[in-house]
């Protein structure tokens, strides 16, 4: 069966994100077709890449969920990652052609001090194999013709990092960091600050966001039967966020993208600062960002 084929199972198609489980061996995309098909519609979207190799979290948004993608992607990441020293190769994890091999003589302390060091605001250079473009083409596709593109490097965060275990040459480690940081080159520039070279020997994503790994459903024990079991609802994903209820004037406002500065509205509310928006019977609206310019709705959920 294919996917034009594919029929929606009532006139009304599913909505809200499931927290999902991807395990090693298949694509984030494999992910998103296998529920195309149990949901029996083509809107469906993934919120972060994880390599074949990775396993972990994966956030699926269907229907009109779709438009909160950006917003969970922007949020921070948690995955445990094993990393192997002495040994580098061209992907910078296990699964590309090794480059350099070294004997690892160091002692557990020299690996916490220089694993410690990339806590914080730091500098990363994005790995050769990886989507990112240059001039309209994707980086691993240079790569895999022998052509290396000088990177710049971006500014990331490391919230965190908690040395797990440490049985040389395996170190396992739990970081918490920003969108936009790749680990594999994390476990590089650790390779790198020890002198000795490392790569990434295993992924596992454990959190994005408010969506963690305890409250994640395998993509293998999906089916038609239980997905509304485990469909979220678009405004979980917002929970951290402050709540506004308006009535019905400022919902036509709203939604129409006018920026409110009404005072009956926005007398309590923080610049810069993003709110969900909900009407008097409860139903969710959307997301507004509150500037000098007003209120204003960024996205519009109804």
């Amino acid at each position: 069966m294919t996917l034009d084929n594919i029929k929606p199972q009532s006139s009304k198609e599913l909505c809200g994100i499931i927290n999902v489980y991807k395990p090693t061996g298949i694509t984030s995309f494999d992910v998103v077709r296998k529920i195309k098909k149990i949901a029996r519609q083509k809107k469906v979207g993934h919120c972060g890449t994880l390599d074949p190799e990775a396993s972990g979290v994966l956030p699926v948004c269907l229907g009109r969920a779709t438009k909160a993608i950006e917003f969970i992607m922007d949020d921070f990441k948690i995955y445990e990652a094993e990393l192997k020293l002495g040994v580098v190769t061209d992907t910078y994890d296990r699964e590309g052609k090794i480059i350099e091999e070294k004997n690892v003589n160091l002692q557990s302390e020299e690996v916490i001090a220089a694993i410690n060091s990339f806590v914080g605001e730091i500098e990363q250079i994005p790995p050769m194999y990886s989507a990112l473009k240059h001039n309209g083409q994707k980086l691993y596709e240079l790569a895999r013709q022998g052509i290396e593109i000088e990177r710049e490097p971006r500014k990331i965060t490391i919230y965190s990092i908690d040395i797990v275990e440490i049985k040389i040459p395996i170190v396992k480690i739990l970081v918490k960091c920003s969108k936009g940081t790749y680990i594999r080159s994390l476990c590089y520039d650790i390779g790198s600050a020890l002198g000795c070279g490392a790569m990434m020997w295993s992924l596992e994503r454990h959190g994005t966001g408010s969506f963690v790994k305890e409250d994640s459903i395998n993509i293998d024990q999906l089916n038609e039967e239980n997905i509304k079991d485990f469909l979220l609802p678009i405004e979980s994903t917002f929970e951290n966020y402050h709540r506004i209820i308006v009535d019905e004037k400022f919902q036509k406002l709203l939604v129409n993208g006018v920026a409110v500065k009404d005072n009956k509205l926005v007398k309590d509310l923080n610049k810069s600062v993003y709110y969900t928006i909900f009407n008097e019977e409860n139903t969710f609206i959307g997301i507004a960002y509150y500037s000098d310019i007003g209120l204003k709705l960024l996205k519009v959920f109804v």
